[in-house]
């Protein structure tokens, strides 16, 4: 069975972050019991409910084993000294993109959440990095985090010896990082079937089975 471990469980709220916008992307850790409902965790919240939030966006994993990558291609900035540097609410070790797949279930805490999709990523990332080219490094690399839904409400202990272990794994051969290659890195142009796939896949986020649609002409 696959098993993460939680380094920390992250929440954050809109503040002032460019040309007047508000984001909620400056996630800081949290302790104590946290409440897992159907949009997340409790205490935390979005700004732009357009893009952000909702069912197949509740809750936002970036692996920390990427960070030893952004440090080597960034040099020693400040956000990567510690956890939320990509606005993630689970900053985990263990497993990455290419090892969970859409519609994997996890244990968090009495809570059940479930892999919907990878994260797009946005300019907000060059601008909280103050760099041009991390949005379209995440493109290049793959190394794009996921989010999860919430499938069972619960609570977990942020101040624990937290895990999550993996409770069922429906699509093997769907990693997020193959689904993100072909709907965001271009490879859809070298397989439209797997992309027609892709929009009938009921446990793959809405707004990428629509976007795999569209890519494939559907």
């Amino acid at each position: 069975m696959s098993r993460l471990s939680v380094i920390a469980l992250l929440t954050g709220k809109p503040v002032p972050f460019r040309d007047g916008q508000y984001s909620a992307i400056a996630k800081t850790p949290v302790s104590g019991r946290v409440r897992i409902g159907w949009l997340g965790l409790e205490g935390d919240s979005v700004a732009d409910t357009v893009h952000h939030g909702g069912w197949d966006k509740a809750i936002h994993l970036y692996p920390q084993d990427h960070y030893a990558f952004w440090s080597a291609h960034m040099g020693n900035h400040p956000l990567l000294e510690s956890c939320g540097a990509f606005g993630e609410n689970i900053a985990s070790v263990g497993l990455d993109e290419e090892q969970l797949c859409i519609g994997d279930r996890f244990t968090l805490g009495t809570a059940i959440i479930e892999v919907s999709h990878g994260r797009q990523p946005c300019s907000k990332l060059d601008h909280r990095f103050g760099r041009r080219d991390v949005m379209a490094t995440i493109v290049k690399t793959g190394r794009s985090g996921l989010y999860f839904r919430v499938v069972r409400e619960g609570e977990a202990d942020a101040d624990g010896d937290m895990t999550m272990d993996m409770i069922a794994r429906p699509h093997p051969e769907w990693p997020v990082a193959r689904v993100f290659r072909l709907l965001i890195g271009g490879g859809h142009k070298q397989d439209k079937g797997a992309v027609r796939h892709l929009a009938d896949m009921p446990l793959l986020a809405d707004a990428w089975r629509q976007r795999a649609r569209n890519l494939s002409g559907a």
